[in-house]
């Protein structure tokens, strides 16, 4: 985490004295909203029902694994759900790219890809959504689409807006960007149609998620698995996702004597170079970048996402109506 990110969860921080561009980010951001309100920025809706999985911060939420939960959750219902994503920090050939399970990290992005290897449904990249949210409709037969962040992304129109919170992190100062970690103030909250609270202590109307491990898999041989607690001596850990710490300590509060850590920029692209030697433990979305140069004793420890049943039955219930 760089040091301006690690102050905006300091109650009092040197990043107070960047509230003059906080001003001016909600100016912007305000009269953007506003424009779309009142139609003098167009949304396109398309003709089947639009879920928005997003936060109003920025960095690691848990956005990506509940977006693989309800897309799988919608084919066990008979649905037909698409994933649409921005693709950040890949660049495609041509626009909009369907993603497949050996496709390029460096053309689609990590998270697309890692959500393709997971799911069994169309995932399409495309830094205009509406575009890649039509594709998914026109081309592939979806309808429903999930789209991966955007919730302040108001030129595709939703039907249900989910938002992620990270239970240990919260909003932070309470400030927006860059003086505070959010996009959008915390009255947002009281518009979206879910909050889902990654771990942490419940508030009034939230659901809770709990991010579940599964056993390690070999980054270079995939069909190789190991049990968590059969990793025995010091390894070493690395991470490149918004919240590396809550990687680190979800392998210490598994028994894992971590010998070293090391966190990088999220998303970012790794050199054979930043590994360190020996037994190595990542998490699968940074995996997918290292596949190609990986050793035998480089592993990811997958996590999935677990949702209570009074989530599923209202999110079912709010999807029919849009229906």
């Amino acid at each position: 985490m760089s040091r301006l990110q690690a102050s905006w969860y300091k109650p009092f921080s040197w990043s107070l004295l960047l509230l003059p561009l906080s001003l001016l980010f909600w100016l912007i951001s305000t009269c953007r909203r506003k424009a779309y309100g009142s139609d003098i920025l167009k949304s396109h809706k398309l003709d089947v029902p639009v879920v928005v999985v997003g936060n109003i911060n920025v960095g690691g939420n848990g956005k990506t694994p509940l977006v693989i939960y309800l897309s799988n959750f919608l084919k066990q219902q008979g649905y037909r759900p698409g994933i649409v994503s921005r693709g950040y920090g890949g660049k495609a050939a041509s626009y909009p790219m369907q993603v497949q399970t050996n496709s390029d990290p460096a053309h689609c992005g990590d998270e697309p890809l890692f959500i393709r290897q997971r799911v069994n449904c169309p995932v399409v990249v495309d830094p205009n959504r509406v575009r890649g949210a039509d594709a998914l409709v026109k081309q592939y037969k979806c309808n429903i689409v999930i789209s991966d962040d955007g919730l302040q992304h108001y030129r595709l129109a939703r039907d249900i807006e989910i938002a992620v919170v990270d239970g240990q992190r919260r909003e932070g100062n309470g400030l927006l960007l860059p003086a505070g970690p959010l996009r959008e103030g915390k009255w947002r909250l009281q518009q979206v149609d879910f909050i889902v609270l990654n771990g942490g202590k419940l508030k009034k109307d939230e659901y809770l998620m709990s991010l579940e491990p599964g056993q390690l898999v070999n980054v270079k041989f995939k069909g190789q698995t190991r049990p968590l607690n059969q990793i025995t001596g010091a390894v070493s850990a690395i991470a490149g996702i918004g919240n590396p710490q809550r990687f680190f300590e979800l392998l210490h509060s598994k028994g894992i004597k971590l010998e070293s850590t090391q966190a990088f920029p999220d998303h970012y692209h790794f050199k054979a170079s930043d590994i360190p030697q020996g037994t190595v433990l990542m998490t699968e979305k940074d995996a997918v970048k290292c596949a190609g140069f990986a050793r035998e004793s480089w592993w990811y420890l997958p996590v999935s996402a677990k949702l209570t049943e009074k989530f599923n039955q209202d999110f079912l219930s709010k999807l029919r109506h849009y229906s």
